[in-house]
């Protein structure tokens, strides 16, 4: 396969997109313009406007359909690879048990204003998502969910109550970047309040996240969105009860 690509639209390497963005303008031919000037400097051209609506009486929600000369090269992409098996609920119960001889305790929860609860929820709960079961499926797990709208100090007061192995956050507003510096904040609380051999393990998730930003994010690791339960209970072992990793 060629490491260079284009985009696909109507025939193999023809180069067309579609974006979607909003304008703060009441939608007229004006505003139409204004889109497809906006999308010529984006590098579309021809850009056609395909659609405009109306978001009230001063703002305008646009998609455009065009053409665009860059090329994607595939060997330069930066993407954060699972390093970890991905391990059925059995095998994560077995590796707890085998490694840590008691139970694995996961504190979870959204943070700050975040009210968003659906993400935290689809990890958490037993009914889990994408077809998989919740972490509160796993018998060798204790999860405690403490929802929407948790203060920092409040996830850290806990976290020590409940002598948390991992916290898992979920962050979906992200208004003026507001999931970053949630986390940040809850990092650096973490960070003051244990030493460095005790602190818990740190895991963010939201569909807006960058999965390389963990570092500078002071977590251990970031999932985004499509992220199953699997896929997190697997972290945890391959972190917390590595002897059991194994397959």
């Amino acid at each position: 396969m060629s490491s260079i690509v284009r985009p696909y639209g109507d025939t193999t390497g023809d180069g067309m997109v579609q974006v979607s963005f909003t304008l703060p303008v009441p939608h007229s031919k004006v505003a139409e313009g204004a889109a497809a000037q906006l999308a010529n400097k984006m590098g579309i051209d021809p850009a056609l406007v395909v659609h405009a609506k109306p978001m009230g009486p001063d703002f305008t929600f646009f998609v455009v359909y065009g053409r665009v000369n860059h090329l994607v090269e595939l060997d330069k992409v930066e993407v954060v690879e699972r390093d970890f098996p991905l391990l059925t609920p059995k095998e994560v119960n077995a590796a707890v048990k085998r490694a840590l001889r008691r139970r694995l305790v996961v504190v979870g929860a959204c943070i700050g204003s975040d009210a968003h609860t659906v993400g935290i929820d689809a990890i958490l709960n037993v009914k889990g998502f994408a077809g998989e079961k919740g972490l509160e499926y796993y018998r060798e797990l204790k999860v405690v969910n403490l929802g929407a709208q948790v203060s920092v100090p409040q996830l850290v007061e806990r976290a020590r109550a409940e002598k948390a192995d991992a916290v898992l956050v979920s962050q979906v507003v992200t208004q003026r970047d507001a999931h970053l510096l949630n986390t940040r904040e809850m990092s650096a609380a973490f960070r003051e309040s244990y030493p460095s051999d005790r602190r818990p393990l740190l895991v963010v998730g939201g569909p807006r996240f960058d999965e390389t930003m963990a570092s500078e994010l002071g977590v251990d690791r970031v999932f985004t969105r499509g992220t199953t339960p699997g896929e997190v209970a697997s972290f945890l072992v391959h972190r917390l009860a590595p002897t059991g990793a194994a397959r």
